[in-house]
């Protein structure tokens, strides 16, 4: 199940984002039972108590219900470079947003049993392994923009976007090596030393590819 979200002051917001996650929730809780590719938009909307069409309202896409925080997790990015200590790189400011998410448990970085529901069912479904790959598409093209805005470059900067795929290359295999340790150990401590120690190597490669640049 997702986290509760913080809600807002204005009634209808509120109610509109209550309505969103109870779908969310109903939607995800399928997911993990029965597997993404067997469950059905009305099925999804029955569990919920609501109508299709208000399934559809709040997500356009069936995998939308799956990778829901999908643009809080680029924000967040968006944000960690927004407010970087002039003083610390680019690339080491993401360093210590892994430490950071790592150590307040974000649902980002986090290696449970109910994160291993999350990766066995995108592992269990084409649609969800294709949308995830999209999803790293996106975030390297906005992860570019964001670097090449920081340094006063223009949005096309070459090094701004080798940078950005080498980052969420790290990542990438960062997280996916974490999730696999907690497999193997069902320890939530050992497969977040995997993951830091993995983002720390990385770290100074990708420092060192991109010497001589505004990002390391």
């Amino acid at each position: 199940m997702k986290d509760h979200m913080s809600i807002p002051s204005d009634r209808r917001t509120r109610k509109r984002l209550i309505t969103r996650q109870g779908i969310s929730n109903s939607a995800t809780r399928l997911f993990y039972e029965r597997g993404f590719d067997r469950v059905t938009v009305d099925e999804i909307a029955a569990a919920a108590d609501v109508g299709r069409m208000t399934v559809f309202n709040h997500f356009p896409r069936k995998e939308d219900m799956f990778f829901d925080r999908e643009e809080e997790g680029r924000e967040l990015l968006r944000e960690a470079l927004r407010q970087r200590d002039p003083g610390i790189t680019p690339v080491e400011t993401l360093r210590m947003l892994a430490h950071r998410l790592a150590m307040e448990e974000s649902p980002f970085v986090r290696f449970t049993s109910a994160s291993q529901g999350f990766v066995e069912t995108i592992e269990g479904s084409e649609t969800l392994r294709a949308r995830a790959r999209a999803i790293r598409g996106e975030l390297a093209e906005i992860l570019a923009a964001a670097l090449a805005e920081g340094a006063g470059r223009k949005p096309a900067d070459p090094d701004a976007h080798l940078a950005a795929g080498l980052l969420l290359a790290m990542w990438s295999v960062a997280l996916i090596q974490g999730h696999q340790a907690f497999r193997q150990s069902r320890n939530s401590e050992d497969a977040k030393t995997v993951f830091l120690s993995l983002v720390d190597k990385g770290t100074i490669g990708i420092h060192a590819a991109m010497a001589g640049t505004p990002y390391a």
